[in-house]
């Protein structure tokens, strides 16, 4: 465990700031307050709000589960508000809003903010992957030791993280976030790039990706 430090990386007054770790790298994590009917709605048409809250609560816990152990710095951001206390540990994570009229525009901010307070690494992930574990982020933090950018394509055509050493808002610029040409239009952004291609993987967004994962079948018996 490194020093005690508290963190000024955003002059926020909500903002939640006290971080067990010393490093240059850090972790953002996005993810929606989970509030019945306002996440994973597109799940949600199918198997229901009540579920679909229940499957993106157990996807929470597991985000926080193999990221609370890493040797980074951990940020949460929160759509809505932020929540004190939460399965996000105070003493783990520190906790920001999202800020931006779009997704490209929300994490382009975190990942300037980021950089502008002295991180080396930034890599983001949101909160809806069951493949992550621990290991593929110590990897992806390990690639940017001589790549420049490192990303994990989804199965959809999106990606289910991205890393940088250096801040580039292009790859945020004219995206259709949430359809399957992201991953493309970000690789062209970098084009002439290191780039370190993780394994692809599948988030959890539709009834589809829930079906092959074992831990959901018990939410799935009567749908």
């Amino acid at each position: 465990m490194g020093i005690i430090q508290p963190n000024t990386y955003k002059k926020d007054s909500k903002a939640i700031h006290f971080q067990l770790v010393n490093s240059k790298e850090l972790l953002l994590i996005f993810t929606r307050n989970p509030v019945l009917g306002k996440c994973k709605t597109r799940l949600a048409a199918k198997v229901g709000d009540r579920i679909a809250l229940d499957i993106y609560n157990d996807l929470l816990n597991h985000t926080a589960t193999i990221t609370k152990d890493l040797n980074v710095h951990k940020h949460v951001f929160y759509s809505e508000d932020i929540w004190e206390n939460d399965i996000w540990d105070n003493l783990t994570f520190d906790k920001h809003l999202q800020k931006g009229k779009d997704l490209g525009d929300r994490m382009a901010n975190a990942f300037l903010d980021g950089f502008e307070s002295g991180f080396e690494k930034i890599i983001i992930i949101g909160s809806d992957m069951y493949d992550l574990d621990s290991t593929d982020l110590v990897n992806a933090f390990n690639s940017l030791n001589d790549h420049d950018y490192v990303i994990g394509p989804a199965m959809d055509g999106g990606y289910y993280l991205f890393g940088m050493k250096a801040f580039n808002g292009e790859v945020f610029k004219n995206k259709a976030w949430g359809k399957n040409t992201v991953y493309e239009d970000t690789m062209n952004n970098l084009k002439n790039e290191k780039v370190f291609l993780l394994e692809t993987k599948n988030d959890i967004d539709h009834y589809e990706d829930v079906l092959p994962i074992k831990a959901f079948q018990k939410y799935l018996k009567n749908i």
